[in-house]
């Protein structure tokens, strides 16, 4: 199965309220928005990209427990991106100062914010340039530190705010820098 993305520009323009509860009445979906207000329908992962994704998140999660400065988000979690857009990254953290500068009604339904840190994998079924293209749309809206990992090709994309994307080809570890401090990545 493939994304399917569908332009609803020239019919309707969703306001953040409405795109939030079309994902409410559409829970069995994997739903997107870009800033050109494009919809965008995601496959849901196999197994191995699954089974992938939870450990990225445990290592985050193990981390950032012992270390106490953000907040660790899923899949599931859409952001308001400054430009509007509407993305859920495989893996995202948040500085908890950030965090709690939300009102609890931001923070109960899509944050209007993008995240500190993420992690994109690329499953067997996505294509590299959309994902490539998501990344520097989180790094153009203030991502501080940002991987994506590509199993397929063996390689690792780190992007950094206002700094040029570092290409690895499949590190052993992969570091949180002065971002995540202490945080280290076994790929």
């Amino acid at each position: 199965m493939n994304t399917v993305v569908l332009n609803l520009e020239p019919i309707a323009h969703l306001t953040d309220e409405q795109f939030y509860q079309l994902c409410i009445a559409n829970r069995d979906l994997s739903l997107e928005m870009n800033a050109a207000g494009e919809l965008i329908i995601m496959p849901p992962v196999g197994g191995e990209s699954g089974n992938q994704e939870a450990g990225l998140i445990a290592d985050l999660e193990i981390w950032n427990r012992q270390a106490k400065l953000g907040k660790v988000f899923s899949s599931s979690t859409i952001f308001i991106l400054p430009n509007g857009a509407k993305r859920s990254p495989d893996a995202a953290w948040i500085k908890l100062e950030r965090w709690e500068a939300l009102t609890p009604e931001e923070r109960k339904k899509f944050p209007p914010l993008v995240p500190d840190f993420v992690i994109e994998l690329r499953s067997e079924t996505d294509r590299l340039a959309p994902i490539q293209e998501k990344m520097q749309e989180y790094i153009k809206n203030g991502l501080r530190l940002g991987w994506l990992i590509n199993p397929q090709d063996a390689k690792v994309e780190i992007y950094r705010l206002l700094k040029a994307v570092e290409v690895l080809q499949m590190p052993a570890i992969l570091s949180g820098e002065d971002i995540l401090p202490g945080f280290e990545l076994q790929v």
